[in-house]
């Protein structure tokens, strides 16, 4: 036993844990707690959404993402529409009329690198609505180890201070929704507990119904009260890389026909076949159809060229050049990037085809001796130029530039 000691008297380790669940229970009675903004609906949601025009959304993603521009546009609509839907909602009399607004949930389909993550985190500085990025991966069907499904809106709750009405009216972004794929296009005999599985534990989340959500995970705290969440006003967005479908776009356009055929009335841009992706390629990558038909909205984001990759080093608000200008800044040092270098790491990022995240391996492989040693420097020494040559030698002596192209 533990005993702390006091002015004039001691108190052991097990009352001061009692004392505090007492000062908790008080705390949530008065909706001091960490559910009160769900009894009291003070949070900083729990206002009116401002409506932005799309324009308006898709010029802030201008300044921070390059291309992209189908993708942005995509994304705008919906985030407008869905703003439009919650101040329908607010309206007195809402509902009263024939026609209902329903929301179109969207996937995004696009290579590593291209955004997708991006995107999100982009326009979740811009909303003023609850919005949440959660990860498929780490999901499992109920009552195998890994995370509930409902743990997506227990992420959102957290969000808004556990505010239930401002968490009903929320963006969720789910991140690599292709690692759920079931292993086969045919029905499994067979419990798929990280694919097919949590699959159809989303369907009724995505469409619209009542979720007990467990506020703390429902494992580690099986005595906590329950909060339901209506999910038919929150937006899914979904992303995921479905790396080898293109193969079956490819098979379902007929770009590799042997014999004779009528010849194609369009031509088929092989570079580039994310852009003919349709429900029926989702489909056949794993998604069930049921999962498929509750994300209406697919679109597809463009594989970087060398032009965008030179483009994501230099322009945009946050740019990657940009951020390694003020980490030499902060050290008093003065870092200028040639545009010869640019280029060098442009065309090896292509190379290597790891899409923008390829650029900042690039970057920190060039300027790693650097940002060890001019710290050190004398005053009269603080000021690196990076060229071609400076580029190319860091980069054959680094482990990055022993890859392969692939």
């Amino acid at each position: 036993m533990i005993l702390i000691s006091g002015m004039e008297a001691q108190i052991c380790e097990m009352c001061v844990e009692k004392a505090q669940e007492i000062i908790d229970q008080e705390l949530k009675r008065h909706g001091d707690g960490p559910d009160a903004a769900a009894k009291t609906g003070k949070s900083k949601y729990s206002g009116p959404a401002r409506l932005i025009p799309p324009r308006e959304i898709k010029a802030f993603l201008d300044d921070y993402i390059i291309g992209q521009d189908e993708a942005k546009k995509v994304l705008a609509v919906a985030v407008y529409n869905h703003y439009k839907r919650l101040e329908q909602l607010s309206k007195p009399g809402a509902g009263q009329d024939d026609v209902e607004l329903e929301k179109s949930n969207v996937l995004f389909v696009g290579q590593t690198g291209t955004g997708k993550t991006l995107l999100a985190k982009t326009i979740a500085k811009l909303l003023h609505v609850p919005f949440a990025i959660v990860d498929a991966t780490v999901f499992t069907e109920a009552g195998y180890v890994g995370e509930d499904v409902e743990s997506i809106l227990a992420r959102l709750l957290q969000v808004c201070d556990y505010d239930v009405q401002a968490a009903e009216r929320g963006i969720v972004y789910i991140d690599e929704i292709d690692k759920i794929a079931r292993k086969q296009d045919n029905p499994s005999i067979t419990r798929d507990v990280s694919g097919e599985g949590v699959q159809q534990a989303m369907l009724k989340m995505l469409e619209g119904a009542e979720v007990l959500v467990p506020p703390q995970g429902g494992r580690k705290h099986p005595e906590q009260k329950l909060l339901k969440v209506n999910t038919q006003n929150i937006l899914f967005i979904c992303g995921g890389a479905f790396d080898g479908i293109e193969k079956i776009v490819a098979r379902r356009v007929n770009t590799q026909v042997i014999g004779y055929t009528k010849p194609q009335e369009v031509e088929i841009d092989r570079e580039n076949l994310l852009q003919y992706i349709s429900h029926q390629d989702i489909k056949h990558y794993g998604l069930i159809p049921e999962l498929v038909g509750r994300l209406p909205v697919v679109v597809h984001l463009d594989p970087l060229d060398l032009d965008v990759l030179r483009q994501i080093l230099t322009k945009p608000r946050n740019a990657l050049l940009r951020q390694y200008r003020k980490l030499f800044e902060l050290e008093g040092i003065d870092l200028e990037f040639k545009p010869e270098a640019i280029d060098f790491i442009a065309q090896k990022a292509l190379e290597y085809k790891l899409g923008a995240r390829g650029l900042r391996s690039l970057c920190e492989a060039i300027l790693t001796d650097a940002m060890f040693d001019l710290p050190a420097a004398k005053k009269s020494s603080k000021r690196l130029v990076v060229d071609h040559a400076y580029a190319a030698s860091k980069l054959e002596r680094s482990r990055v530039g022993r890859l392969k192209a692939a």
